[in-house]
């Protein structure tokens, strides 16, 4: 099975191998089961991977432990393999450089991660870990002291490469972090679980990261609220700035809204940062939805375009075939609207103000 993942000339992703997330199925158990043929759906909440999680699915009530079940190995899986937050996971060992080991699913991130990084200016990368534990984003506090310029020496993906299954680093200080993908990459792997499972329509939330497939409890497509992106709105939901119908595809909501703190200057420090600069990135951008086959792709994009602000994320996204989003930007002082939007032409007759 191949790996490469790829970007032709006129940027149109070519993900397929990670479309649907068929590859990691091998990594799970395979079952067959018939197809559902129930008109009950399921709803199932929980916590996973330091977040919040929920399935609604069509399937009979008593399916519910056999959801769960692949749910939590989807989620466990995820943790030994790429949580910077678990000690003993693959990734934070590779970080320790006690190995130089991977397992698809860091190939597969890895590979997604170097061809959003080779479309995004160098804006989109994965070996940021450095900066994100010097601005406190990485589990731990804030290093006041951090020389920015030392630690940008062993940031950038042009100095890391996987050969024959193991990361080679060009300086044994870089690490990774793929906080801005493994949520939306834990989407899809559970997304394929339950296809696996013989369930056609669903929805499945992993801290905001969405996939959808098929029709909703209504029979309509799947409707998806988008909130508003003022600085502390804490409450998913509450404040809801448009609603998106959709299926048989992911969506991916970034912004600096959340995560971030003032610090001792009074300047706003966001958790999007700047590879090149080492910088905390405030753009006009406020916040980015990006809808695409996978979320894993809708997550890192989503990334991007914060990272990179409005009109260079308009132009990079209108390039990529199959990829939608909705921008969300501050408006001009004196302007009787809190934000300006801007939405490819695909994203009209999604759109429920």
């Amino acid at each position: 099975m191949s790996e490469q993942v790829a970007y032709g000339m006129n940027r149109t992703l070519n993900f397929s191998l990670i479309n649907r997330l068929a590859a990691i199925v091998i990594l799970i158990s395979m079952v067959a089961c018939a197809p559902t043929s129930s008109d009950e759906y399921v709803r199932i909440e929980g916590v996973g991977i330091g977040t919040t999680y929920r399935i609604i699915a069509r399937a009979e009530s008593d399916r519910i432990p056999e959801i769960k079940e692949s749910v939590d190995r989807v989620f466990d899986e995820m943790t030994a393999s790429m949580s910077i937050f678990d000690s003993t996971s693959l990734i934070s060992r590779i970080n320790r450089n006690q190995t130089d080991s991977t397992d698809l699913h860091i190939r597969l991130v890895l590979s997604l991660a170097r061809s959003i990084n080779a479309i995004s200016y160098g804006m989109y990368d994965v070996t940021v870990a450095p900066l994100t534990k010097a601005y406190g984003f990485a589990g731990s506090e804030a290093q006041a002291e951090s020389n920015i310029d030392s630690l940008l020496e062993f940031v950038g993906m042009d100095k890391m490469r996987v050969e024959e299954e193991r990361i080679v680093k060009d300086d044994p200080r870089l690490q990774l972090d793929f906080n801005s993908i493994a949520k939306g990459y834990t989407v899809d792997c559970i997304a394929s679980e339950i296809e696996r499972l013989n369930i056609e329509d669903y929805m499945v939330e992993v801290g905001g990261e969405i996939a959808c497939r098929g029709r909703n409890p209504k029979g309509g497509d799947w409707r998806i609220a988008v909130d508003s992106p003022y600085d502390g709105n804490m409450n998913p939901g509450e404040n809801c700035q448009v609603v998106i119908s959709m299926t048989d595809r992911a969506l991916a909501t970034s912004g600096n809204y959340r995560r971030y703190y003032i610090d001792n200057e009074g300047r706003k420090i966001a958790h999007t940062i700047n590879p090149l600069t080492g910088e905390s990135v405030i753009t006009d951008l406020l916040s980015a939805t990006i809808i695409a086959p996978t979320s894993a792709e809708a997550d890192a994009l989503g990334t991007m375009c914060m990272s990179l602000g409005l009109e260079r994320a308009k132009e990079v996204i209108e390039g990529i075939s199959g990829v939608d989003a909705y921008l969300i930007s501050a408006a001009p002082e004196g302007a009787e609207e809190d934000f300006v939007v801007w939405y490819t032409p695909a994203m009209e007759s999604m759109i429920s103000e």
